[in-house]
């Protein structure tokens, strides 16, 4: 048998195998990546825009650009120009009726609400960064407070410090080692002993506090929600303006979060759904 004749490996097989798989996740990383281009700030991107946003050839641009107004998941508007498209409101819809962590808050923010006289929030852990998945709002509630769909920084805020507070030693190390200066800049320690020890005061607290630390007015207080398995994957807290500060009893609001937090957590236990909702990536 000639060289040109011989079988190829098996080993090369699987690596010519393994070198398609990974050219085809990133192509399809990079299709996906479309719409991370459409903000409240840039609604509408033109095809030239996007083109140029996803650095690849202009057919391959045109191809993940067809492949995602097909699936509904960008909107043709006229002259070239797209939105976002009508499968993500499908897709929302949804979130919002089966998704096990808004599941197990129904009727627990509300009732915050009314214990506390203040805005309730549900946020989720979500790509080293916290994500309001939902609130219930009282009546002359902050013009500025988070919404659904809205993220904020790992460092600051209470609904993000006693997620962060909550994760695993490793992972806590991990990010110290990575973002050491958002750390700092957060007052959250400015060694690894001292963020540490920052850490632990909030997780035997069961609650962090905050006051103007993202939104200048406001002041907040947070509990964890676990999962089945134990693990951080949200918060749950209150939030009002520091005008109404000299009428708070910040005890007793304490407790109240602390609690929802439990009933969230003990109902993500109880419902076999909750054994699936894994922290999102972070660390």
């Amino acid at each position: 048998m000639t060289k040109k004749e011989q079988p190829i490996s098996k080993d090369k097989m699987n690596d010519a195998g393994e070198q398609e798989r990974d050219a085809g996740a990133n192509s399809l990383t990079r299709m996906l990546s479309i719409l991370n281009l459409f903000t409240e700030d840039n609604p509408l991107w033109a095809t030239n825009e996007i083109l140029t946003a996803l650095e690849v050839s202009r057919s391959t641009g045109y191809r993940y650009i067809r492949s995602m107004a097909s699936a509904g998941l960008i909107s043709a508007v006229g002259n070239g120009y797209y939105i976002l498209g009508p499968r993500i409101i499908e897709l929302d819809l949804q979130i919002r009726n089966t998704d096990p962590l808004l599941q197990a808050s129904e009727g627990v923010l509300e009732e915050l609400c009314d214990s506390t006289g203040h805005s309730a929030l549900l946020c989720t852990l979500f790509q080293n960064s916290v994500l309001c998945v939902r609130e219930s709002l009282v009546p002359f509630s902050p013009a500025d407070l988070m919404g659904r769909g809205q993220r904020r920084p790992l460092f600051r805020g209470a609904m993000s410090k006693v997620i962060l507070a909550h994760l695993s030693a490793h992972r806590l190390r991990s990010i110290f080692n990575r973002r050491q200066g958002e750390i700092f800049d957060a007052g959250l320690g400015e060694s690894w002993d001292e963020f540490r020890v920052n850490m632990a005061a909030i997780r035997n607290d069961g609650y962090a506090k905050s006051s103007g630390e993202f939104t200048r007015s406001m002041i907040g207080a947070s509990a964890p929600v676990f999962n089945v398995g134990d693990e951080v994957i949200g918060s749950v807290g209150v939030a009002w303006d520091k005008s109404e500060m000299g009428q708070v009893d910040f005890d007793r609001i304490a407790l109240l979060v602390k609690r929802a937090g439990r009933e969230i957590s003990a109902r993500m236990r109880d419902r076999s759904m909750g054994k699936v909702l894994r922290p999102r990536a972070v660390g």
